[in-house]
Order: C-alpha cells, then sequence, then structure tokens
C-alpha cells in the first residue's frame, strides 16, 4: 500500500470535476498528477482522515491561509507543511512576508477570498497574487494527499509539483 494513498481508490482528478471546488477543477493543469478520490467530508480534518484512510501523515499536507499586516495593509498567503509539523507562523512566515502582525485568516474570508470549502483549501487554485510558502519536508515527501477545495474528496500530487506553482516558494518552514 502506497503510504500516502491508503486505503482509498484514486482516479486522475481530470475525470471528475464534481470532486473539486471549481478553483482547483480550473487550476488543475498546474498540478497534472493530481488524481482523487471521495471521502466522507466528517473525516476531512488531517487526523481524521489519516486514521479512517490508512494516509501517513507524513504523506499528507495541510494548507492553511495567513493573513498578514504592514502599515494598513492586509496581505494574504498559504503556507503548506506536512501533517506531521507546524509551520513557524510568527517567525519565519512573518519575517518572509514582511508583516508587523500575522494569524490565521479568519474562516469566512478563507472561504470567501479562496472559493473552496473550510477544511479542504489547497494550493492549487488559490488566488493569482498569493503567495505560497511550500516546506521543504512536503517537497521531499513525494506523493501528498493536499485537500481538494472540497470537504469530501482528497487531492494525492506529486509534492515536486507544489514547488512549482506559479507563486510557489519552498522555505524551511517547520518548526
Amino acid at each position: 500500500m502506497n503510504r500516502a494513498e491508503g486505503t482509498l481508490s484514486w482516479s486522475p482528478a481530470a475525470d471528475h470535476p464534481e470532486l473539486l471546488a471549481p478553483p482547483v477543477a480550473q487550476a488543475l493543469s498546474l498540478a497534472p498528477s493530481a488524481r482523487v478520490a471521495p471521502i466522507d467530508p466528517t473525516l476531512a480534518d488531517t487526523a481524521a482522515f489519516c486514521e479512517a484512510y490508512e494516509s501517513a501523515p507524513e504523506h499528507s499536507a495541510n494548507c492553511v491561509v495567513v493573513a498578514g499586516k504592514r502599515g494598513g495593509e492586509l496581505r494574504y498567503a498559504a503556507v503548506i507543511v506536512l501533517a506531521s509539523t507546524r509551520a513557524d507562523v510568527n517567525g519565519v512566515v512573518r519575517r518572509h512576508l514582511d508583516v508587523r502582525k500575522i494569524s490565521f485568516a479568519p474562516q469566512a474570508d478563507a472561504v470567501e477570498l479562496t472559493g473552496m470549502e473550510f477544511g479542504g483549501i489547497t494550493p492549487v487554485g488559490l488566488p493569482a497574487d498569493w503567495p505560497v510558502l511550500v516546506d521543504e519536508a512536503v517537497v521531499a515527501a513525494g506523493q501528498v494527499v493536499i485537500g481538494s477545495g472540497m470537504r469530501a474528496s482528497k487531492l494525492v500530487v506529486d509534492a515536486a509539483e507544489l514547488a512549482t506553482l506559479p507563486t510557489a516558494e519552498v522555505l524551511a518552514l517547520a518548526q
């Protein structure tokens, strides 16, 4: 059994747009290896997903939306780390985005700005002007499970593709 894929049956994501949030479906060319699998939406949170579907946390990547302020300007970014680690949001991420104050974006803002469901937000299909900060351990993980933009499915992708997203930067983000 593949450590990322777990017990799920995966299909080419392009063949199942109904399992993807619209912005993700529109951006699939950025992640050509993407495959999708339906899941129980009550198991979308990473720990529950990994346990239920036997997917290794070190091959599951979380995408969080952060909001930082400097001089009255609000800046959004996506941060991608493995489920087995935590991002240094108040240190590395705050300094990299050159903001004085940073926090996780409010849920309603993250959903509205991304066009994705909370708990399914993914780096594929984010607003074009957002920095996408990818932890170097994610890229090194090989295949990783990420959100699909919806809670009712997941994507599995070659993690190296996340580093090639148009605004992606690979950094040492984990604490």
